[in-house]
């Protein structure tokens, strides 16, 4: 299985591709590691984000896309434009969207740790948080999807 581990921040989109199979993880090449909204008030900024996102994991065979869920208040709360561009992943028609949440993936990564120092992934220190989304989401338990 494919996932795409998603961290929104700001405008923008970090992501990760990570896959598993027969218990081996993999970390395949992408053409992109972040992925922007240029025009916040824009309609059409909007929809090429969210086409772009699109072909990007068509592209790649993705299966899931995770995104890191976002409290909508307090201290460490999301802004506005990270609800819309998750509203827009969210929509897309063809693949299947989770949000993992923080205290989720820890207590997963509490009984599946990483297996490798993030900085020997060859990954970008902005992709980390990505990273462990999507290293959590494979590492849960079997579930019926």
């Amino acid at each position: 299985m494919r996932v795409c581990g998603v961290e929104l921040k700001g405008n923008d989109a970090n992501i990760c591709l990570l896959s598993k199979s027969d218990g081996l993880f993999d970390l395949p090449d992408c053409r992109a590691r972040r992925l922007s909204l240029s025009d916040i008030n824009s309609r059409e900024k909007l929809q090429e984000f969210q086409f772009t996102f699109a072909k990007l994991m068509a592209d790649y065979r993705v299966d899931r896309v995770v995104i890191r869920q976002r409290p909508p208040k307090g201290k460490f709360a999301g802004g506005a434009i990270g609800f819309k561009m998750e509203a827009a992943l969210q929509l897309l028609s063809d693949i299947e969207v989770e949000i993992l949440s923080p205290h989720e993936a820890k207590e997963i990564l509490s009984k599946n740790p990483v297996p490798i120092v993030f900085e020997d992934t060859g990954l970008k220190a902005f992709q980390e948080v990505a990273f462990i989304t999507a290293f959590a989401s494979l590492s849960r338990p079997k579930t019926i999807w």
